[in-house]
């Protein structure tokens, strides 16, 4: 197998290029997933106070202290005195004093309050709370608006990515601004599984539907957090780190982006 991949943030640290998602598993059987995931060879972890797991996903992680583990603060819990405590509260369900990532989940534009809340995440990331600090589904507007009022640029932005809704624009942004684009749903909520396209390329390669899908988040520089629940399915979508795709199959999943192709909510109305 090829050594894991890492990126190296804004803020000079290192995050393995292929995470492993948690959301919609249960807090009662997330210490289970997760160990798996680790035994599997899974170096990231991500979380989020609104998929109440990160109980279960501390207990998982355990005393594997080199686990680079990130969670995010819902949108309830916007403001910088609400953030501060919903921060530490997170920490309290970990088990940790401190986390890899720290996120903002959703900017919330109607709320107006993400930059107050950026300014909590910058005080707890000098606390030692959080590593490094970024947000989720932010807009290039939402981000150009937290680095002018406080100068700091988000270390990662995690958004809905994968070969049907790509994101090239934002991730043009993300490279002139210095941020690293975290893919989540990147299999495309398993819709990208049932392509014929990915199905012929897994064919050509002798590797499964998923792990081509992830091996092109990963050829792009792109950090995908794929969620499965079942052993072969974590396996399966870690074999991304055993092989390359060509540049015509790397073209080829390229032309399956579409322009309404988002699955997800948008930030524009999420509030």
């Amino acid at each position: 197998m090829t050594d894991y991949p890492t990126l190296t943030l804004n803020d000079g640290r290192q995050i393995p290029q292929l995470g492993f998602g948690t959301y919609k598993i249960a807090d009662e059987d997330a210490p289970e997933i997760v160990k798996t995931a680790i035994d599997v060879g899974y170096w990231l972890i991500d979380t989020a106070a609104i998929y109440e797991n990160e109980k279960g996903v501390g207990r998982g992680v355990g005393d594997w202290s080199d686990i680079f583990l990130q969670t995010k603060i819902w949108n309830e819990s916007q403001g910088y005195e609400r953030t501060k405590k919903a921060a530490q509260k997170c920490l309290d369900r970990l088990g940790r004093d401190h986390v890899d990532m720290l996120l903002i989940h959703w900017p919330c534009p109607d709320k107006g309050l993400f930059v107050e809340t950026w300014k909590a995440l910058i005080e707890l990331r000098d606390e030692g709370k959080a590593k490094s600090i970024g947000v989720s589904n932010f807009r290039e507007e939402d981000l150009r608006t937290i680095i002018e009022e406080t100068g700091v640029t988000p270390a990662l932005n995690q958004i809905e990515l994968h070969p049907s809704f790509q994101q090239r624009e934002l991730r043009k942004v993300h490279d002139e601004l210095g941020i690293v684009t975290q893919s989540w749903s990147p299999l495309g909520q398993g819709e990208g599984l049932s392509n014929e396209t990915i199905a012929a390329i897994a064919k050509e390669t002798g590797q499964p539907d998923s792990a081509v899908i992830l091996r092109w988040h990963l050829q792009h520089g792109l950090v995908p957090i794929p969620k499965a629940s079942s052993r072969d399915h974590i396996e399966a979508n870690f074999k991304a780190l055993d092989f390359e795709l060509s540049d015509e199959q790397m073209k080829t999943i390229d032309a399956l982006d579409s322009k309404d192709g988002r699955m997800g909510p948008d930030p524009s109305e999420l509030n």
